[in-house]
């Protein structure tokens, strides 16, 4: 790793950003586990994504996950170190979900020496986590301090808005959250149940009895923000219609709609055919 400023970004593979997108930016991705029954997996090291979504397809068992160790950041920060950079900033993905931030900030107790390290949580996580982490490699590119970077994020994090339609209930099924009966009746009736991410928790959001009249919610999402949006993403896991998603929200921004493929973490419980829209709105006045 080559450190591209003093102040060297650090995230988790939640992020769902690309690998080409994090090495253009410098940025360090310390991974999750993923579990499939016994069988473990680093994310992104062990199990690309696009062979998550094959085995999900096919696998009776749920996948899980599992948070990083202390020493899987510790590594992180030394790698840092060495390379030249004398702050890190840490985004990982809400503390309410996982306690990958909980292995971060121990780490962080015992920093390298001469290393400085900012452990922010993000409050969300998938597209909303890596839109803040683009935005925090930019700032400490341009010159901008640690604690400079990591205040800016916390900031613009409260601006962070994640909405999301479900394609499946048998991800809630498998995990013991619905019954096999209600799960066959969602099915049946094509229940397609809806997702926002609230102060870093998800919670629900309502539900549609299409496909097409859920992702017709999320455009309208979209269209009521407009004017107020500055940045916006579309996440989605290994979806065939997300191109006709992204033409529809296109027109709506002035920023061109990032597009995310949803990795293992976040796929893990959203399940296949999960897509979403996820924006950062104006600063207040």
């Amino acid at each position: 790793m080559t450190a591209q400023a003093p102040v060297h970004i650090i995230t988790d593979s939640s992020c769902d950003l690309s690998e080409e997108v994090t090495a253009d930016l410098g940025v360090t991705v310390v991974p999750l586990e993923i579990r499939f029954g016994m069988q473990s997996f680093t994310d992104r090291v062990e199990l690309s994504t696009a062979d998550f979504w094959k085995r999900s397809r096919t696998s009776d068992e749920l996948p899980s996950t599992a948070a990083p160790s202390p020493g899987a950041f510790a590594e992180a920060y030394q790698r840092a170190a060495d390379a030249g950079a004398s702050e890190v900033v840490v985004i990982t993905l809400s503390g309410d979900l996982s306690a990958t931030i909980e292995a971060a900030q121990q780490a962080a107790s015992q920093p390298p020496e001469g290393l400085t390290c900012h452990v922010v949580d993000s409050r969300t996580v998938s597209a909303g986590l890596g839109l803040l982490v683009i935005a925090a490699a930019e700032l400490a590119a341009g010159g901008a301090s640690g604690s400079e970077v990591a205040e800016a994020t916390r900031e613009t994090s409260e601006r962070v808005r994640v909405h999301a339609a479900l394609d499946t209930l048998e991800n809630l099924r498998k995990g013991g959250r619905i019954g096999a009966a209600q799960s066959l009746l969602g099915s049946v009736l094509s229940i397609k149940p809806l997702i926002t991410v609230t102060d870093g928790r998800v919670e629900p959001a309502g539900k549609q009895r299409t496909r097409s009249r859920a992702l017709s919610h999320l455009v309208n999402l979209v269209e009521a923000e407009s004017s107020h949006i500055s940045q916006i993403a579309v996440m989605h896991a290994d979806c065939d219609d997300v191109d006709d998603f992204v033409a529809r929200i296109a027109p709506l921004t002035v920023s061109e709609p990032k597009v995310m493929l949803i990795g293992p973490v976040v796929g893990a419980h959203a399940g296949v055919g999960t897509i979403g829209v996820v924006y950062v709105t104006q600063e207040r006045a």
